[in-house]
């Protein structure tokens, strides 16, 4: 056995001798060595350029990242979680509004609130291999890299959740090298100090996903899930959280909405279905779910979950939504303010500061999350929209020419609007209020952001208010309704009620008051004005008004005093609360994102009047809608409920303005109505439009109305106004304001009202009346004279001291005989003035005749007090009063003539005669039956005989006129119907208003 393998050894190495020795085994043996040689050369040349390429490959990622500088862990958490998280808005009661305005809509979730299938959906969709890598997958780095570089066709990506987290939130998307350096450092270093949760739940936060329902763009999959499918994240079903963990590889792409919110049409929604399949399946290829699930969910509708009613705040409510976002953002400025250790006061005082800290609580407000919870009452507010939409009275909407963004001129309409606010009394709440007619038409906030001459309704706040409180009137102590003439700032104005020939002469202060009589109120604030009553304005919150314009006499009616509803309606809260201040507001307390209070509102007051001026003042008020001459006694009327109410209306030069302010012990709401443009009058188009102050009270009745349906106990309040210690009732001479005394003792002067007895009660007995005789001269009365004809003299009345005309005429002066007209409550009162007669005789007059009745024209001269009826050739048949009507029934055929009789006595020239042709006979009886004639004796003359007359027939007596009550006028059926309220005559810019 030994000896054969030898022989096969021996054998086999004389074969490899024998090769070795011929030549194409040493061509061989050369060639192998070489190649031997270059293999070993090619491994050493493949080492070391795999080195170097690595080397260089390091230093150009190490070049990329050279400027990166190093984060810390904090800081790197804080640019995480640095997103934007969209402020939300709250109704009273924490009924939610909406969104705050934004570029970008997102809510922020926690992962455990994240339905487990939209997680699955995610993972298998971006990131398969989150849970084991830490922060990036090399070979989809190399495979993404591969791609770029060979400018493949198929892009994969090669990003990680991390890595795309790092992207949206410290990098930008610029497409570079040196950015997915960063990107791959960063997403590294995140790993290490932020947990895999923490990660997934900030994706999910930062992520955008297209646009949800109401066209908004948004981020984060709760907003996203709410916006597409109106459900959480949460509850998120199989389907939809594929579809939305779709959407952000091509968020606009794969949306199923439009910029406006519209569902797409079927092709536009084919992509984002498509999307949804592909996740699916990426879904069971990974594990995530099994082929049941699979075929399920391709199988589902999921067009039929896809939302379509969602509104943004701003399309349902813009009016709150703006006036939320302008009132928080000045609140958060305070508090960033106060933050920095700045004092909130001094951004008042700095204009750069103010600027600066103003942009930085917006941008606050809009992307910190902040949760803004109102005052607003939702459904008083709803069903006061209505009632204002429903209302058909407005008046006539304008057309008038505009210039658009452009520059180029267009016709714009201009409708009436409309401003109205309710504030509660006791806490300063703003329970409503409405903005105005359309926001798309006029965006401006008619009851916060638009200022306008308050006209009348400033005579409680300005006049008569602290008049009370400086102890000048009680609630019906007389005041002089008389015109005159004063130089106001220069120019010569003589003002005038809103009724321009009316002069009612010496009234109570609160019929003055409830008429809205502008006379009155002037003289009045003339003797108060040096005591600067304009402070009381101010003090009750009128930020527009300046102490200056307590010299001007058209402040009290209203010339240029403005106000916003909201500051009108706060004033007069301010005498529904006893005088007290407190300011209104509308947002109750702002929270950041984790529910920390950052602002609540603190209710603070401030006395502007005492509790008795207050209460005097609204007891005053009471009779503008209780009596029937008070100018809010329609909109009472209208009311559905009864309440303890008082206000004022108000109407403003040229009727550019109309007001209603109304309010009782629980709730205060205004009313204005007028066109944006100040130059036009609402008192246009008569024939068509019912009067203004008719408008407002229609409307302040019906949003009153709606209020009181959504909340009859706090609208409709049974509790009354008391009156505070301090009021009191006083007897007092209702010609003067003083105390019953002399003549004044009779029950017909005597009169009793309210006085603030800290500072006013009627003490000094009357001294003013003493027994006087008049006579009438043009409709006025004056002092007869001893040679006045006692048939034109009145006597029985009382006359009034030069002392009492004096005082009761200041500052202004006037016409003395306007005291006293004839209609008013004081007949039987002489002013005591007296007339300056020229001394001559008066001037004649002419006649005529119509049947039995004689007729003349007024004489010329300005002191007549009468005319006498004469027949020619006999005796005066009569004399009239030139205060009656100048005719006479003559008592038969004759001839006659007038003469005019003046104050002195003197007559006239005899006017023209006139005559009274003589009856004709009657035709004689026929002869037939003279006989059966001749047997009566007629037991009265002939026909053609005269009967016997008196030479002068008793003059009637002169009636007693008094004032007719005007009745209210039911609701015209159509607008042309009711009478069109008369223009008020003012000064030439210088309101004069009821």
């Amino acid at each position: 056995m030994q000896e054969k393998i030898k022989n096969v050894l021996r054998q086999t190495e004389e074969t490899l001798n024998r090769w070795t020795s011929a030549k194409w085994y040493k061509r061989l043996s050369i060639t192998t060595g070489v190649f031997w040689n270059l293999a070993l050369l090619l491994a050493i040349i493949l080492v070391a350029g795999g080195v170097f390429a690595a080397s260089v490959g390091a230093g150009y990622f190490a070049s990329l990242v050279d400027e990166e500088k190093l984060r810390t862990p904090d800081e790197m958490r804080g640019e995480i979680y640095s997103y934007e998280e969209t402020s939300e808005m709250f109704f009273d009661n924490d009924v939610y509004i909406g969104k705050i305005r934004t570029d970008l809509e997102r809510k922020e979730t926690q992962l455990d609130k994240v339905s487990k299938k939209a997680l699955d959906a995610v993972l298998a969709t971006e990131d398969e291999y989150f849970l084991e890598h830490d922060g990036i997958v090399p070979k989809a780095i190399l495979r993404g890299l591969f791609q770029d570089v060979s400018n493949s066709d198929s892009q994969t990506g090669g990003s990680t959740l991390t890595q795309q987290l790092i992207k949206n939130q410290i990098l930008t998307n610029e497409v570079s090298y040196e950015r997915k350096a960063k990107e791959i450092l960063l997403a590294m270093r995140l790993e290490k100090f932020m947990t895999k949760d923490e990660i997934m739940e900030a994706y999910l936060n930062i992520i955008p996903y297209g646009r949800n329902s109401s066209g908004a763009n948004i981020a984060g999959i709760e907003t996203a899930a709410n916006g597409i499918f109106n459900v959480p994240a949460s509850e998120l079903n199989l389907p939809q959280a594929a579809f939305i963990a779709g959407i952000p590889k091509a968020p606009f792409r794969y949306t199923p909405y439009s910029s406006t919110g519209d569902l797409k049409e079927p092709e536009g929604l084919q992509p984002g279905i498509d999307r949804m399949k592909t996740v699916l399946f990426r879904m069971k290829e990974t594990g995530y779910i099994t082929e049941d699930e699979y075929n399920q969910a391709l199988a589902y509708d999921i067009v039929k979950d896809f939302r379509t009613d969602e509104q943004r705040s701003y399309e349902k409510y813009p009016y709150i939504t703006v006036e939320l976002e302008k009132r928080a953002s000045r609140l958060i400025m305070d508090v960033l303010a106060e933050k920095d250790g700045i004092d909130p006061a001094s951004l008042k005082e700095n204009d750069k500061l103010y600027e600066e800290y103003a942009i930085l609580a917006d941008r606050a407000v809009r992307s910190n999350g902040y949760r803004i919870h109102s005052t607003i009452n939702k459904e008083m507010y709803d069903a006061q929209e209505k009632a204002k939409n429903a209302y058909n009275k407005y008046g006539t909407t304008l057309t008038v020419a505009s210039v658009n963004k452009e520059g180029e001129e267009e016709m714009k309409e201009l409708p009436v609007q409309v401003g109205s606010m309710t504030i509660e009394n006791k806490t300063g709440r703003i329970l409503s209020f409405v903005g105005g007619r359309d926001h798309d038409i006029e965006k401006l906030n008619h009851a916060t952001q638009a200022y306008r001459s308050i006209g009348s309704t400033v005579k409680p706040l300005l006049v008569y208010g602290p008049a009370i409180e400086f102890g000048a009137i009680g609630a019906g102590s007389p005041v002089v309704d008389v015109k005159f003439k004063v130089n106001d700032n220069g120019k010569a104005w003589e003002p005038a009620n809103f009724i321009p020939t009316s002069e009612q002469g010496i009234m109570p202060a609160r019929d003055a008051l409830a008429q809205s009589q502008n006379l009155p109120a002037l003289r009045l604030y003339g003797q108060i004005k040096e005591k600067m009553p304009i402070n009381y304005l101010i003090n009750a919150g009128f930020s527009k008004v300046v102490e200056s314009e307590n010299y001007n006499a058209s402040a009290a009616l209203g010339g240029g005093i403005e106000g916003s509803v909201e500051e009108l309606t706060s004033g007069y809260a301010t005498l529904a609360n006893g005088g007290k201040k407190i300011e209104p507001f509308m947002i109750q307390r702002i929270e950041d994102a984790d529910g920390n209070v950052l602002y609540e509102h603190k209710a603070e007051e401030k006395e502007v009047y005492t509790p008795q001026t207050a209460y005097i003042v609204t007891d005053m008020l009471r009779d503008v809608f209780e009596t029937d001459r008070g100018t809010a006694n329609r909109a009472n009327g209208l009311l559905e409920f009864e309440a303890d109410f008082a206000g004022k209306t108000g109407t403003t030069q040229e009727t550019r303005d109309v007001w209603l302010v109304g309010y009782n012990p629980n709730v205060t709401m205004s009313v204005w109505l007028g066109y944006d443009q100040e130059k036009y009058s609402l008192d246009n188009f008569r024939n068509t439009n019912i009067q203004p102050s008719t408008r407002a009270n229609q409307l302040w009745a019906s949003l009153m109305n709606t209020a009181y349906e959504t909340n009859p106990d706090l609208i409709g309040t049974k509790e009354t106004f008391k009156a505070p210690e301090g009021v009191v009732t006083r007897s007092f001479c209702s010609i003067s304001g003083l105390a019953p005394g002399g003549g004044c003792s009779s029950g017909s002067l005597v009169a009793s009202d309210l006085f603030n007895k800290n500072v006013m009660v009627p003490k000094k007995a009357d001294d003013s009346l003493t027994s006087g005789s008049y006579t009438t001269v043009d409709g006025s009365r004056y002092l007869a004279l001893d040679s006045t004809p006692r048939e034109f003299v009145t006597s029985g009345g009382s006359g009034v001291s030069q002392a009492f005309i004096d005082r009761m005429l200041a500052p202004f002066g006037g016409d003395a005989s306007k005291l006293f007209p004839g209609d008013s409550r004081f007949s039987k009162v002489v002013s005591g003035a007296s007339l300056k007669h020229d001394g001559v005789a008066p001037a004649s007059v002419s006649a005529s005749i119509s049947g039995t009745t004689i007729t003349w024209s007024d004489s010329p001269s300005s002191d007549i007090v009468g005319y006498r009826v004469y027949r020619s050739g006999g005796g005066s048949l009569a004399s009239i009063s030139e205060s009656r009507r100048n005719s006479f029934k003559v008592p038969g055929s004759g001839s006659y003539y007038v003469v005019a009789v003046d104050i002195t006595g003197k007559q006239s020239s005899a006017s023209n005669t006139v005559s009274v042709a003589e009856a004709k006979p009657k035709p004689a009886p026929k002869k037939e039956k003279e006989k059966d004639t001749e047997k009566e004796k007629p037991d009265t003359p002939p026909a053609d005989e005269p009967e016997e007359t008196p030479e002068e027939p008793a003059e009637p007596e002169e009636p007693t006129e008094t004032p007719e009550e005007p009745t209210e006028p039911e609701e015209p059926e159509d607008p042309a119907d009711e009478p069109a309220e008369p223009a008020e005559p003012t000064e030439p810019e210088e309101p004069t208003e009821p």
